[in-house]
């Protein structure tokens, strides 16, 4: 095993025992990008000078004192950062061409936290232009490829995270999940994605999608390390008020309870038809696993479900347009007609929304029903503990399969919508392979609960083994 294929616990063990420098794990994830990403396109921006120099640092810090890991919980650990968050000094696009040139002078909140608890920024990701897509071909700067095979989509927003990750280009990854940006990438690459609760990462310095619904999370390559992260990045921040005064928990201290006793829900909303039953034989085989460790599966019924996508599609574009009409190309940035085709079709969808006479027939409907969607995963919580359901209705797709069909791309956000609309935390898993692509499920909880979701989690990923390595690329 090189060293890029260590997760950050065994990552770690290793800095500390002094078997390996961080210098030496940081050339080991360049020398793998620069090897792959030609083929694969994750990353927008590298910046190897920069990732070099603060690898020096951390070796310094480690050599001066041995005990910085305990102030310091991802020292010496590089990472990949979706182009979405601002870098002070590192470019920063949101996978459009309107900011091909815009250098931010700050970093991004949760960019502060990372760089502080001593992780090294290798470079910038791709994505979806602006966010808007569900494959990762959307980018203006090409579209990133699935790792496990090229011919496939990564799945996105966050496509060029998860397909990093997935190639063992960087230990962790941030996403952002506005309606399953994390999940689903992370479900067809194989990696595991969490999308924390609505407000409990702070959102300050990300490039807003759609304020209402954007959730700050990451992708690691165990549950473990992505509790590690959360721990990092989650609390509150004065300069995002959605982010509440809620103590954040140590997610270590349930880590290894396991699942005996635990009610799982399976939404029966989820599993009917429209569900390929490759997808749905992969997922109620970990269902069955979760029974065996002492787990007790219930079907629930979120009766609203089928009205979450077209909810989402009203809010989120009408939420989208207002959010970028402040690129006009006057106070940074170029013009609007570097815009691509999908960025264009959600304002145009937004502001007819918005505007006179349809706000009450379409937006304030929406929010109604966005409303009766949260009453459901309510009510479901009060009998389980956690949901179980499938990421996708389908295995990752080809590329320009769903390109030239917005409506058929949009259904790939089925099952994930829900939990923006009602603002609940949930963990993509890989649960197995289907024709050497991988297949993953979803842990969905209350508010909050993220604690619960990453013990649950653990105890499939413990007892659970997958091929961590993609097709050969």
């Amino acid at each position: 095993m090189t060293l890029n294929q260590l997760n950050i616990k065994e990552a770690q063990s290793g800095l500390k025992k002094k078997q390996f420098s961080s210098m030496e794990l940081t050339e080991a994830c360049l020398e793998q990008i620069e090897k792959d990403d030609p083929k694969i396109n994750a990353f927008i921006t590298l910046d190897k000078k920069a990732a070099l120099a603060q690898a020096e640092t951390v070796d310094a810090e480690i050599k001066q004192n041995a005990a910085v890991f305990q102030t310091k919980p991802l020292l010496g650990i590089p990472l990949g950062i979706k182009d979405l968050f601002s870098t002070r000094g590192m470019k920063t696009t949101a996978g459009s061409k309107v900011l091909t040139d815009y250098y931010p002078v700050y970093d991004a909140t949760v960019v502060r936290k990372l760089k502080a608890a001593g992780g090294i920024i290798l470079g910038k990701t791709n994505l979806d232009a602006w966010a808007h897509g569900s494959s990762g071909e959307n980018s203006d700067f090409g579209p990133t490829k699935n790792p496990w095979n090229l011919d496939y989509v990564p799945g996105g927003s966050s496509s060029g995270s998860a397909a990093a990750l997935a190639a063992e280009m960087c230990l962790a990854s941030t996403g952002t999940d506005t309606g399953g940006s994390i999940r689903l990438p992370a479900s067809f690459c194989g990696v595991v994605g969490l999308k924390p609760t609505y407000g409990r990462v702070s959102r300050y310095g990300i490039i807003a999608m759609a304020s209402s619904l954007d959730s700050i999370g990451h992708f690691a390559k165990s549950v473990t390390d992505a509790a590690l992260i959360l721990g990092v990045t989650a609390g509150q921040d004065p300069f995002d008020a959605t982010t509440p005064d809620i103590k954040v928990p140590d997610y270590f201290q349930d880590l290894a309870k396991g699942v005996k006793g635990i009610k799982i829900g399976l939404p029966k909303e989820y599993f009917q038809q429209g569900l390929d039953p490759e997808v749905k034989k992969v997922v109620l085989k970990a269902v069955e696993q979760f029974e065996r460790l002492g787990a007790k599966t219930v079907s629930v019924s979120l009766p609203h479900s089928a009205y979450a996508l077209a909810v989402y599609y009203i809010i989120q574009p009408a939420e989208v347009s207002s959010n970028l009409a402040r690129y006009d190309g006057i106070r940074f940035g170029f013009p609007r007609d570097r815009f691509s085709e999908e960025a264009k079709r959600r304002i145009i969808l937004g502001t007819f929304t918005l505007s006179s006479g349809y706000y009450e027939a379409y937006y304030l409907k929406a929010m109604q029903v966005r409303t009766l969607i949260q009453e459901d995963f309510v009510q479901a919580f009060k009998k389980v503990d956690v949901l179980m359901a499938p990421v996708s209705p389908t295995l990752p797709f080809k590329l320009g399969e769903k390109i030239k069909d917005p409506l058929q791309m949009y259904l790939s956000d089925i099952y994930t919508v829900t939990a923006n609309l009602a603002g609940l935390p949930g963990l993509s898993l890989p649960a197995g392979l289907v024709k050497g692509l991988p297949v993953g499920f979803q842990l969905l909880g209350p508010q909050f609960k993220e604690d619960c979701l990453l013990r649950v989690g653990a105890a499939y990923e413990q007892a659970a083994t997958w091929p961590r390595k993609g097709a050969k690329r």
